[in-house]
């Protein structure tokens, strides 16, 4: 019986994972309801691009809460003004894939493929011109990512 029973949990826990409260990077720790939000993020801003944009996009989120240059916490961060492109055009409310999940657990875990960038642009759409002032770090996908 008891086989049975775990059978039958074990396809809902693998296509719903979710989060344990308190996960955290380093000594931060982000409730379940910080890291739906981040995975929202994710899916408005870096969705069609490689998996370790996704990653990145997720670890600038975290970057930016662990600098004094920012709120401190990860609606602060996501919310503020002019910050994300998926917030002011409401991309934010989508509802992210398990990519996006993902990629969020891989960051909070310690995945930085940004390399502690604190800023990202698509060359392509950037419409502010102080960005490519920004010291550049890499490109992943069709983001920029700088300090």
């Amino acid at each position: 019986m008891i086989c049975v029973i775990l059978l039958m949990i074990a396809p809902i826990t693998a296509s719903n994972p979710t989060w344990a409260a308190g996960e955290g990077k380093g000594s931060g720790s982000f409730s379940k309801n910080d890291i739906k939000l981040m995975a929202n993020a994710v899916h408005g801003e870096a969705r069609g691009e490689p998996y370790i944009g996704m990653v990145a996009v997720a670890a600038v989120i975290l970057n930016r809460v662990e600098s004094e240059k920012f709120p401190n916490s990860v609606s602060g961060v996501i919310f503020e003004p002019g910050a994300f492109t998926a917030v002011s055009d409401g991309q934010i409310w989508l509802t992210p894939e398990e990519e996006s999940k993902k990629a969020v657990r891989d960051a909070i875990n310690g995945n930085d493929p940004a390399g502690g960038a604190i800023y990202y642009f698509n060359p392509d759409t950037a419409t502010s011109g102080w960005i490519w002032g920004r010291p550049q770090i890499k490109k992943i996908g069709k983001h920029i990512f700088c300090k």
